[in-house]
């Protein structure tokens, strides 16, 4: 029995998809389940390395020094007897006398142009 011509296009054709199938579906699938283990390897790292840093922060708050130190800083808390300052920024000032000679030569170089522009637009 011989084949004819026109058959073996399509034994190579069922031949080529049998060999997608077998092999590059499968292969494909195992690499990308390759790269989402490596991904959740990596996560779970990070996740204890952070599981230790809030653990060790766990048994720091369990210590009396660090308790007070947080009152201090975060809450401004004093021991009775005791008096707590703040210190304050300057009031911002908006009288002219104040305003630095810089920055009125600032305002004195715009043109006239621009001047009008400010006058309508901010009136």
């Amino acid at each position: 029995m011989r084949i004819g011509r026109a058959v073996w296009p399509v034994l190579v054709t069922v031949a080529l998809v049998g060999l997608l199938f077998v092999a590059v579906f499968p292969t494909r699938t195992w690499l990308a389940q390759n790269q989402s283990i490596a991904a959740a390897e990596e996560q779970l790292e990070v996740l204890e390395e952070q599981n230790v840093l809030l653990e060790e922060r766990v048994s720091a708050l369990h210590e009396d020094e660090e308790i007070e130190r947080l009152a201090r800083e975060q809450y401004n808390l004093v021991r009775p007897g005791e008096e707590a300052y703040a210190v304050l920024p300057p009031a911002p000032t908006d009288s002219p006398a104040e305003i630095p000679a810089a920055e009125v030569e600032a305002e004195d170089d715009s043109s006239v142009v621009e001047r009008v522009v400010d006058f309508v637009v901010f009136w």
